[in-house]
């Protein structure tokens, strides 16, 4: 009988806490839940789960080949264990970026901010095609430099933990050291949010300093009332479009380009069009910094 690993145990707290939320929301706002909203979230992570176990064993096999061909041995130490972690999440924060910026990597991630609300449940949208996109690649190459292919599994699963509380409005912001360094719901929520001045920003796993560090902050303003989701909204519950209609958009817009430019449909930035027909994330911001007669952000 395969062992639980960390996510797995911890999915009774992640029940629980959603139970939580849905009570403090019926009481305080019932519109933050969507019962049809809520079941897809549902589905699409029974689905993530699924996917990811029929593809774990390709996954590992790959690290533990890097760490056949490993060019030094780190070990178990408890020193270990913190660089592993913040190693783990430095690569979160270029994977993230990476699939925000990169149509392919898109089309894997674009399912965790399909939703138009903002509760712990979205925390369940992960994807499915996260293989196919390769996007694991990101995280595994520790491995070549001595890290356990175990150790960065572990270190990947308790991220993935901390990140399922931050998908809430029911908690407000917290002091300013701990949103000085690490990754809050006021954060994650300008994360998720399509609003022109958030867009892609705040990609942090665990620490808000990456994002600091490489010019991606945004703080949540009090001025700005957030909207969710996607800059072309889904308009349906159907977990399969969800999960697969940005794979079916690139299909199209690859078939249909001239052949110069049918790669730069699959790596260029979500949105970008050979004729400019369309618009990425920096032309939204552009206008909105010209409308607000603000500089050009770096």
């Amino acid at each position: 009988m395969p062992q639980l690993g960390p996510v797995e145990y911890a999915i009774p707290f992640f029940i629980l806490l959603i139970v939580l939320e849905m009570i403090w929301a019926r009481r305080n706002a019932s519109q933050k839940y969507e019962p049809r909203d809520t079941l897809t979230s549902l589905a699409l992570g029974v689905g993530s789960t699924a996917a990811g176990a029929l593809t774990a064993g390709i996954v590992a096999a790959a690290a533990v080949w890097l760490f056949q061909h490993r060019v030094a041995t780190i070990g178990w130490a408890w020193w270990a264990w913190i660089a592993c972690f913040v190693l783990d999440d430095f690569n979160y924060y270029w994977a993230h970026r990476t699939g925000h910026r990169v149509r392919w990597f898109w089309a894997a991630h674009v399912n965790h901010h399909s939703s138009q609300h903002y509760n712990l449940s979205t925390a369940l949208r992960q994807t499915w095609t996260g293989f196919i996109a390769l996007s694991f690649v990101f995280r595994i190459w520790p491995a070549f430099i001595g890290f356990d292919p175990v150790m960065i599994a572990t270190c990947g699963a308790v991220n993935l933990i901390y990140q399922f509380w931050i998908h809430t409005e029911a908690v407000g912001r917290l002091p300013r050291w701990f949103e000085a360094v690490m990754n809050t719901p006021s954060h994650h929520r300008v994360h998720h949010a399509i609003n022109p001045v958030y867009l892609d920003r705040n990609y942090a796993g665990v620490f808000i300093v990456w994002d600091r560090l490489f010019r991606t902050f945004q703080p949540e303003r009090d001025d700005q009332r957030i909207q969710y989701g996607i800059v072309r909204q889904l308009g349906s519950f159907n977990v399969l479009w969800a999960v697969f209609h940005e794979w079916i958009g690139i299909a199209k817009d690859v078939w249909r380009a001239p052949w110069r430019h049918k790669l730069s449909y699959m790596v260029r930035a979500p949105g970008w069009t050979h004729d400019g027909s369309r618009d990425t994330s920096d032309t939204i911001r552009a206008r909105w910094e010209q409308g607000e007669g603000l500089a050009p952000a770096e």
